[in-house]
């Protein structure tokens, strides 16, 4: 029982939180960070902790960018996903902390995120941070059946592979949310490492994984 709003509380409560377990918890790790990977990175992680995340809109976002587009490789235009220079533009450049953007544009995301009532945009969300970009995406789900067929056939979905999804919509549902935190970004965004390559606990190198 949550719409967009509950499920970015959520987020946030538990980036701050996961952050605030390693500051206390791996004191001597985090220095060793601070120390030799990234010398602001203590004060910049307590200060996310202590901070509300900013939250604009995806078309608020876009007017923002579109005032910078000669600085961007990929120009900012309203119906297109953010590139990473976006993301870090805004998070490091306009508010210089973690942002939430939300309102996608619908064409761009999945057929079971809610759709607004403008019938353009959709009730999804990233969670950008400084230095990254994306570091959680989500979104309120289509509880409506009625809606959620409509979407599937302007995209072409058939409905019959789709049965027993459709199914939990059917027999009852009610207002829900959810997101997916990115791992290997999160422990970028912890240790101050530059490359995602450094961070990847399980590699995958092909001929290295005997199963």
């Amino acid at each position: 029982f949550a719409d967009l709003n509950d499920d970015m509380r959520l987020a946030e409560d538990m980036l701050k939180y996961i952050i605030g377990y390693c500051l206390d918890n791996a004191p001597e790790e985090m220095a060793f960070f601070n120390q030799y990977i990234d010398k602001g990175l203590l004060g910049r992680l307590q200060h996310v902790v202590d901070s509300d995340f900013a939250r604009v809109t995806y078309t608020e976002a876009i007017e923002l960018l579109k005032k910078n587009n000669g600085a961007f490789a990929y120009p900012a235009a309203w119906g297109s996903d953010l590139q990473t220079e976006h993301e870090r533009y805004l998070t490091e450049q306009v508010f210089g902390r973690p942002v939430f953007v939300t309102d996608y544009p619908k064409d761009i995301k999945a057929f079971y995120m809610r759709q607004n009532d403008d019938g353009a945009t959709v009730a999804a969300m990233d969670l950008l941070v400084p230095g990254v970009g994306e570091i959680i995406g989500g979104s309120q789900r289509e509880e409506r059946l009625d809606r959620l067929l409509a979407r599937m056939g302007e995209m072409g979905l058939p409905p019959e592979d789709y049965s027993w999804y459709l199914d939990l919509r059917r027999f009852g549902s009610a207002r829900h949310a959810g997101f997916g935190l990115g791992f290997e970004r999160a422990l970028m965004y912890l240790t101050g490492m530059a490359n995602i390559r450094d961070v990847i606990p399980y590699p995958r190198t092909a001929g290295n994984a005997a199963f």
